[in-house]
């Protein structure tokens, strides 16, 4: 669970700087993913990343809605999958690409 006090400071942020918070948490389950001794690390990204996805959607458009949605069910997937200790295929280039994805929504890059 994340704290309240994480979830005030995120929803004080504009959208696309929110958008910004969660990509920057894919580039990292993406940059960190391939280090075994990260596993805790990714794994609490993976839980916070779920969490950002579902408080900024409801300030966003329809269509970024649906992206972020997207999004949420892939780190809950992801995020199984890891605690099991189950192989994650592509998940590097995924996150990577979310991450992408949601900078240029977020007008970012």
């Amino acid at each position: 669970m994340i704290s309240k006090q994480i979830q005030e400071r995120f929803l004080k942020d504009p959208l696309p700087v929110r958008l910004g918070g969660l990509a920057a948490d894919l580039a990292r389950i993406s940059s960190f993913s391939e280090n075994p001794a990260n596993r805790q690390a990714v794994a609490s990204l993976l839980e916070e990343g779920k969490y950002f996805a579902e408080w900024a959607a409801p300030d966003a458009p329809l269509e970024t809605q649906a992206v972020l949605a997207e999004i949420q069910i892939e780190l809950a997937v992801w995020q199984r999958r890891w605690i099991s200790g189950q192989p994650i295929p592509n998940l590097r280039s995924e996150a990577e690409r979310r991450a992408d994805e949601l900078l240029t929504i977020a007008g970012l890059v």
